[in-house]
């Protein structure tokens, strides 16, 4: 059960980090404090300031709204979450791997197609709760032992920060999230690297994923098969190194897509754990 619910955090997410580091003026800080004992935010019972409902059955309540910039496709947002079912069973969150942010991309398939759909209506510093109807979360499939088949989903989620990258090359954005600062040396042209990888475009969720079969990648530059972005985006990694990274379509299969994986103009996201870099 442990192990279903670390897998569950964020879909497919591997990398986390907290924002320990992020300066203060970049970062939305709540007025919100709990109501309860719980020194959780997101376990405290709030008075609901707006709602929305859609056709689809999804419904959102804020209990506060920020003032940041609208969350949109391809944005990294920093979220507090939790996933309850109707009888408050929490399934899902951060707190469980005991973070107390993590990082989220939008639009790219890291949790259930409801999430994607929810996240663009908010803003930074929005604190909701929203009713994710099951055909957009579990569906009849459910999981086993954790959530049942046809079960609503209610995300209560926080939305902390909208994350610059690290850097961008060629269009590429790269958000280096985790790094090891002993590690001195940096992959390039006389080193070869081992990487796990998992890779999503907004249609198609993790059609790479080197996890399933734990076979990571073993690459030298000199190597092909690499998309141009991903290849650019690895230059400088060093051990360690958890990396989100956004390759647009013309940095990676362009017009013409990678059968029916990736259709055609379409961007891709790498979710990058660095697990060793070595001279040649």
């Amino acid at each position: 059960m442990k192990y279903i619910l670390t897998c569950l955090v964020l879909g497919f997410l591997i990398a986390s980090c907290d924002t320990s580091g992020v300066k203060k003026n970049d970062k939305v800080v709540s007025k919100i404090e709990p109501t309860s004992k719980d020194s959780n935010i997101l376990d405290g019972e709030y008075t609901v300031i707006d709602q929305k409902k859609f056709s689809n059955g999804i419904k959102i309540e804020w209990f506060e709204k920020g003032t940041g910039a609208n969350v949109a496709t391809g944005d990294l947002v920093m979220i507090d979450f939790k996933v309850k079912l109707k009888d408050g069973k929490v399934v899902d969150g951060n707190h469980l791997i005991h973070r107390t942010a993590i990082p989220f991309l939008v639009g790219f398939g890291m949790q259930t197609e409801g999430w994607d759909i929810a996240l663009k209506e908010l803003k930074v510093g929005d604190f909701a709760k929203i009713l994710i109807p099951s055909p957009l979360a579990r569906g009849e499939k459910g999981i086993e032992g954790l959530i049942p088949r046809n079960a609503d989903n209610f995300l209560i989620i926080r939305i902390i920060e909208n994350k610059k990258p690290s850097r961008v090359v060629a269009g590429t954005k790269v958000w280096l999230l985790e790094e090891n600062t002993h590690n001195k040396l940096k992959f390039n042209e006389k080193c070869k690297m081992e990487f796990h990888a998992m890779a999503s475009t907004s249609t198609t969720a993790m059609f790479v994923n080197t996890y399933r079969n734990n076979q990571p990648f073993q690459y030298k530059l000199t190597d092909h098969g690499l998309v141009p972005g991903l290849r650019n985006a690895l230059i400088n990694a060093k051990k360690s190194d958890r990396m989100f990274i956004l390759v647009p379509y013309s940095e990676a299969y362009g017009t013409a897509g990678y059968l029916d994986f990736v259709k055609p103009g379409e961007d891709v996201f790498y979710n990058v754990l660095v697990m060793d870099v070595s001279k040649i």
